[in-house]
C-alpha cells in the first residue's frame, strides 16, 4: 500500500512543475559518452517523450563527439580542439556529416519512434534552419563554423503539430558549403531565437564544479557575473567554457533558465525538471 502512496505522492509533487511548464518549449543538448550507452539512451528518450505527453514542446539538438572520434580514428585522423571546439578540415568535416546526420541523427529519430511516430530529423540544412559562416576567418579550410541566422519556422511549425524535432549541429552557408557547429551553441542559439522557458545541456559532469574531484563542490545555483568570474578564475575551463558561453548568451537573448546535467544519472530531465531539487547546475540572469 505504500509503495503505490509514494507513486501517487511523486506524481501530486510533480503537479505544480507540470502545470507551470505545460505549453512551454524547452530545448534539449543531448551529446557526450552517453549517446553511446543505449540503455542511458533509452531512458533519456522515455523521459523526453514523458514531457512530449505532458504538454511541454521538447526540441532536442544532438551532438555526437565520441562517435565522430571514434568514426576519425577509423580512417586514421586524429582528432584536435582548441578550448574545446573542435578543428574541422575537409576529411574532418565529411565524416561529422556523416556521423551526425546519416547515423546519429536518424538512430535518435527511430529510437524515439519505437514508441509512437513523434520525433522528425533534421540538420541545419533543411529548410536553412541554420546558417553558417567560418568561425576561424583566417583558416579557410577550417570548416568548424558559427552562427549567422537561425530561421525557427520550421522548428515552430513542427512543435505546433506536437512533434519533437531532433536537430544535428550542422549547417551551410549560402553557397552550400558544409560547416560543423558545437552542439551547444546550436542549442543555445535555438532556444534563444524560440524563447524557450529553458535550455537543458545534457553532459558527461554533474555540472560546474568547483573541484571536478570533489562531488559535493557542484554549483546548484548561479547568475551570470558569477560563471564570468568562475571563468576568469579557470574554474571553468576546457569543453566546459563553450557550454557557459552558449549559457549566458541564451539567458542575454530571453532563455528564463539555463540546466547543465549528468546524462548518466536515470531521469536526470524529470529530477531537474520536475522536482524542486533538481541535480545540476541552474544558471539565471
Amino acid at each position: 500500500m505504500s509503495s503505490n502512496f509514494d507513486r501517487v505522492q511523486i506524481l501530486s509533487d510533480a503537479l505544480p512543475f507540470i502545470q507551470r511548464f505545460y505549453g512551454r518549449t524547452i530545448v534539449v543538448k543531448y551529446g557526450g559518452s552517453a549517446m553511446r550507452n543505449s540503455q542511458l539512451k533509452d531512458k533519456i528518450i522515455q523521459d523526453i517523450l514523458l514531457l512530449s505527453y505532458i504538454g511541454i514542446k521538447i526540441v532536442l539538438v544532438h551532438g555526437g563527439g565520441p562517435v565522430i572520434n571514434h568514426w576519425l580514428k577509423k580512417v586514421d585522423i586524429m582528432p584536435k580542439f582548441v578550448d574545446g571546439v573542435r578543428v574541422t578540415n575537409k576529411a574532418t568535416m565529411e565524416i561529422v556529416e556523416m556521423v551526425l546526420v546519416g547515423k546519429i541523427n536518424k538512430d535518435l529519430v527511430t529510437s524515439f519512434n519505437h514508441s509512437y511516430p513523434l520525433a522528425i530529423g533534421l540538420s541545419g540544412k533543411d529548410a536553412n534552419l541554420i546558417m553558417a559562416s567560418p568561425l576561424f576567418v583566417d583558416q579557410p579550410f577550417n570548416y568548424t563554423g558559427k552562427i549567422t541566422r537561425i530561421n525557427v519556422n520550421i522548428i515552430n511549425l513542427l512543435i505546433s503539430q506536437g512533434y519533437i524535432p531532433v536537430v544535428a549541429s550542422v549547417a551551410a552557408d549560402s553557397s552550400g558549403q558544409a560547416y560543423n557547429i558545437n552542439a551547444d551553441t546550436v542549442a543555445g542559439a535555438i532556444a534563444a531565437s524560440l524563447n524557450a522557458e529553458k535550455l537543458v545541456l545534457l553532459t558527461d559532469v554533474s555540472g560546474i564544479m568547483l573541484d571536478i574531484n570533489i562531488p559535493s563542490s557542484l554549483v546548484r545555483h548561479l547568475n551570470i557575473q558569477q560563471a564570468y568570474e568562475l571563468k576568469l578564475d579557470e574554474v571553468i575551463a576546457g569543453g566546459m567554457i563553450p557550454k557557459i558561453d552558449c549559457c549566458i548568451k541564451a539567458l542575454q537573448n530571453n532563455v528564463k533558465a539555463v540546466h547543465i546535467l549528468n546524462a548518466s544519472v536515470e531521469h536526470a530531465l524529470l529530477l531537474e525538471i520536475l522536482t524542486s531539487d533538481g541535480i545540476g547546475s541552474m544558471l539565471t540572469l
